[in-house]
């Protein structure tokens, strides 16, 4: 299992690289992640966007939909592409330290 060494602790990954334990997930997890992802400063929107998806997850058990991402959130589907380049869902996600959404690949 794949890892994600931090100041001082090891937190483990699942297969594609996501938070094997949610509760491990913190703002500072969340900017490493980001960095990895080629976004270098997580703005307001982002953090709108990730703790939405988090309060979904925590709700519901599964990551929201690209559709009620963009229906809920207040980020319309422009601005998503935008934040999150190249897969929007599985990015956010990722950083937002929950599974990866069922429909990604």
């Amino acid at each position: 299992m794949a890892v994600l060494e931090m100041e001082n602790k090891t937190l483990e990954l699942d297969a594609d690289g996501f938070l094997a334990n949610i509760d491990d997930w913190n703002e500072d997890v969340a900017k490493v992640f980001a960095k990895e992802e080629g976004i270098e400063e997580l703005t307001e929107q982002h953090w709108t966007v990730i703790n939405f998806m988090r309060d979904v997850f925590k709700e519901k058990g599964d990551a929201p939909s690209i559709r009620r991402l963009t229906k809920e959130s207040g980020v319309n589907t422009k601005e998503l592409y935008a934040l999150f380049p190249k897969g929007p869902a599985k990015k956010a996600a990722r950083i937002a330290g929950i599974p990866k959404p069922k429909g990604c690949i």
